[in-house]
Formats: C-alpha cells, sequence, structure tokens
C-alpha cells in the first residue's frame, strides 16, 4: 500500500476534522451526535473544543492513561498539526478542555455507552457459547476515586480494622460476555451500596439463550426470578448458609431442589423456585479450594442436555470476567493510582469513557481475532492498546481512500500480538503487598502548619 497524505484545506475546521478514525466502526460519529441531541446538550457556540471533540477525548484519555488532559489532547491531535491543521488561538489549556468535560457532563457518555455496547461474539468465536447459550458473567469491583471533599461526601471511604480507606471508594458492577471480554452493560454507586444491587440492575441486560454465571455473593431468589423472567439461565455458587429443599436425585449425582425467599411471609405464601443442585470437589493439591465442597445451582434442570461435570468446569469461566476488570484496571487505567477526576460528575464520566475505551480495543481484537481465525483470548490486549494509541496519527493523515486498508492492516497488527494457548491457571486469594506501617493519614495532616523559620535555623547540634 503506497501512503498518501490527506489534503486539508487550510479553511478546514479544526474540531469537526478531529476524531478517532480508527475507532469509527464502533464509535461512529453519528452515533455521538445523536446521543448530544438525544441528551440536549448543545453548546451556544463552537469554541476550541466542540462537545463532540470533548466526548472523543473522553474516550482517548483512557487509551493514553499515563498522560495528562492536554498531553492527551495533543496525541489525539497531532495528525491534524502534522497536516497543518491548527486550532484558533493555540490548543485549549488542561483548564479549558476540564471545563468543557464539566459542560457536557456525565449522561451522553452513559447514554454512548448503553447505545453502542452490545454482545460482539457469532458462532464462529471460539469459546463464547456452552449448549449454544451465550456465557456471560457478572462481578462487581472498587474503584479508587481522588480523595476530595466533593467525590468522599458522594461515594464514601470503605471501612476497615486500620481505619476507613485512604481514597474515595466507587462500587462498580459488570456484565460481560466471557468469550470476547466486551463489557455490555455496568453501573457505578456510592460504596456503601451492596454489590448485589448493582447486579440486580445488570440483568437488564440479559436475554433469552444466555447464559449468566455468578459467585455466590451475588446469590439471591430475586436475581434467580428475574433471570428466569427474562428467558436467560443461571449458574451460580452457593454460599454454604443457603439450604435448598430437596427435591429428587438425578442420574449424574444432581439433585433437583427449591430455593425459597428468605422473608417468612413470601415462603408462607409458596414463593419457590426449581432449580438443580451440583456438588462436586477438587482433588487436585495443587487447586486453591483442594478438598473444599463446592454447590453449584442452575436452572438448567436437564441432566442429560446439561451434564452435571460440564456446567462445574464452565462455572470456572466466571473467572473471565476477573480478567477483563484486571484489563482495565492493571493494563488500561493503570490502577496504582487513583482516577485523575476531582468531582463526582467528572468520576463518573471518566469511567464511562473507561468503559467505551475497553470495549473499543475489544471491538478491534474480536474483528483481529476473526479475520485470523483465532481465539481472542490469543491475542494481547497490552499490545492491542499499545497498536492501537500508535495508529492514531497514520489514520488522520492518510488519504481518505487508504482508511479501509489501513483498517485491515491494524487488524493484523493486532493479531500479530499472540499469546500462547491459555493454560488452566489457578489463583490463591493472596496479597502480594503488606499493610503499611506509618501512621494513618488523618484529616489535620491535609493542612500542616507552614515553617516559621528556614530549615537552616531550625538545626541545633548537640
Amino acid at each position: 500500500m503506497r501512503f498518501r497524505l490527506r489534503e486539508m484545506n487550510a479553511e478546514s475546521n479544526f474540531c469537526r476534522c478531529l476524531s478517532l478514525d480508527m475507532l469509527r466502526p464502533v464509535i461512529p460519529a453519528e452515533a455521538i451526535r445523536a446521543v448530544l441531541a438525544e441528551q440536549s446538550v448543545q453548546a451556544q457556540r463552537e469554541r476550541k473544543l466542540s462537545l463532540e471533540v470533548v466526548v472523543w477525548l473522553v474516550i482517548a484519555m483512557n487509551l493514553f492513561t499515563q498522560h495528562s488532559i492536554g498531553a492527551v489532547f495533543e496525541k489525539v491531535t497531532h495528525g491534524l498539526r502534522l497536516l497543518g491543521l491548527a486550532a484558533r488561538g493555540g490548543l485549549p489549556q488542561d483548564s479549558a478542555i476540564t471545563y468543557r468535560r464539566y459542560q457536557l457532563g456525565v449522561r451522553p457518555l452513559a447514554a454512548l455507552f448503553h447505545r453502542l455496547c452490545r454482545p460482539l461474539a457469532t458462532p464462529q468465536t471460539p469459546g463464547a457459547f456452552l449448549f449454544g447459550l451465550r456465557l456471560m458473567a457478572l462481578d462487581g469491583s472498587v474503584e479508587d476515586a481522588p480523595d476530595t471533599p466533593a467525590n468522599v461526601a458522594y461515594f464514601g471511604r470503605s471501612p476497615g480494622d486500620r481505619g476507613s480507606s485512604a481514597f474515595a471508594k466507587v462500587q462498580a458492577v459488570y456484565l460481560c460476555e466471557c468469550g470476547t471480554h466486551a463489557i455490555v452493560d455496568a453501573g457505578f454507586w456510592p460504596i456503601a451500596t451492596h454489590e448485589r444491587v448493582g447486579g440486580f440492575r445488570m440483568l437488564r441486560s440479559l436475554g433469552p439463550g444466555m447464559l449468566l454465571l455468578w459467585d455466590r455473593g451475588f446469590h439471591d431468589f430475586d436475581m434467580f426470578d428475574a433471570v428466569v423472567a427474562r428467558e436467560a439461565h443461571v449458574l451460580g455458587r452457593l454460599s454454604a448458609s443457603i439450604k435448598p429443599e430437596f427435591v429428587r436425585a438425578l442420574p449424574d449425582g444432581s439433585h433437583l431442589a427449591w430455593l425459597r425467599p428468605s422473608e417468612p411471609q413470601r415462603r408462607r405464601a409458596g414463593e419457590r423456585q426449581l432449580v438443580r443442585i451440583i456438588t462436586y470437589t477438587l482433588t487436585d493439591p495443587a487447586l486453591p479450594g483442594y478438598g473444599q465442597v463446592h454447590r453449584l445451582a442452575t436452572t438448567l434442570l436437564d441432566p442429560q442436555q446439561y451434564p452435571a461435570l460440564e456446567l462445574a468446569c464452565a462455572y470456572h469461566e466466571r473467572w473471565e470476567v476477573e480478567l477483563v476488570i484486571d484489563e482495565m484496571q492493571t493494563h488500561q487505567r493503570l490502577a496504582g493510582r487513583p482516577l485523575r477526576s476531582k468531582k463526582p460528575l467528572g468520576v463518573l464520566q471518566e469511567l464511562y469513557g473507561l468503559l467505551l475505551a475497553h470495549y473499543a480495543v475489544r471491538f478491534l481484537m474480536h474483528e483481529a481475532a476473526l479475520q485470523a481465525g483465532l481465539d481472542p483470548d490469543r491475542i494481547s490486549f497490552v499490545a492491542a492498546v499499545r497498536v492501537i494509541q500508535e495508529a492514531v496519527s497514520d489514520f488522520q493523515i492518510a488519504a481518505a481512500d487508504l482508511l479501509p486498508r489501513l483498517y485491515e492492516r491494524l487488524l493484523d497488527d493486532i493479531a500479530a500480538h499472540r499469546l500462547p494457548p491459555r493454560r488452566h491457571r489457578t489463583n490463591p486469594r493472596v496479597v502480594k503487598r503488606k499493610m503499611s506501617n506509618f501512621q494513618l493519614k488523618r484529616p489535620r495532616h491535609y493542612h500542616w502548619p507552614k515553617p516559621t523559620r528556614p530549615f537552616r535555623e531550625a538545626v541545633s547540634l548537640i
């Protein structure tokens, strides 16, 4: 492919030319404009930063997470500036970008996420289906927000034996597709909100032909009832405190049982849900949970169509959602530090931008995997993010007729970074970093008195 530069008129509007062209197949500019119109978010006049550009910028700052917001703007405008296109009055300052971010708000980003983020797997996607059912997983996580009075007042701190947390904490709950790691629904709440409340909200995105996996922390009679009402299925772990009512044994060693609500009046009214209980243990001493008894409850009742051993093994696909959270926190957001936004509105906007950026990366990885005949698990997420970062300027300066071929090359470059075949991995629940022996930071430490004289004068030899 012979590379040719895009022709630009000197009068071209800088804002209208700025976008992330390689992401247009998954985040069309038309969808952004439609969401801005639906949410009635309009600026009185177009300045250096239109609101459409701010949407792209919020997504981009979750691809270039190690850079300041101003440096992110320089990254996403580098190609346009190479072509000689310049913003009137120079590039905007960080304060101007922040002002426009809060003018945009969170609703357009949330609406864009809910409009675009859907399951990606096709029947040709390896490992995405079991018994013809699309594998989905539900899990929660906690995100650190900057320690500002506004964030602490809205999200709160998590309590602990050694005092409250250092940062404001956001309770996040994610619903993802196991085969592609695409997050198709999510929600964010103050830390005092139980993740089961968020999990119940995520059931709105379930539909027929889906099998939802969840850990024992999400078990709830009403959750089972709601999944069945949406014509989907559940495979979830039970805690030891749950005592289903035995109905009858099945040939494969599992048995049918009734689940009942915890409220006595509802139990007396006869509310119940028929489920199948699968009990198993692990016989390999090298596996965490060796020798422990694990119980699964599922709405897949037929032991011949859905063998117990297959379901017990399939339940551990739930760990894919743990890997999704690791991708976002460790490799995309670089979670050694909190989010960057100082106000709750900015925190929520940033998180939805993070979801859109992650979904865009996973969309491109899935396209690359299908093109190369690979399982999406075989492609490196870290390498995909880097390839996309490096392609931003190429797509901006290339002639318009070259973009389809440039997109095909982008997919080839993503697929070229392959991981070895997935091994069976085990992860004991331990932490690597011990607690600090330093004293807990208290409110008085934020306003420590200023020195009354130069340091040299305060030194007294003895």
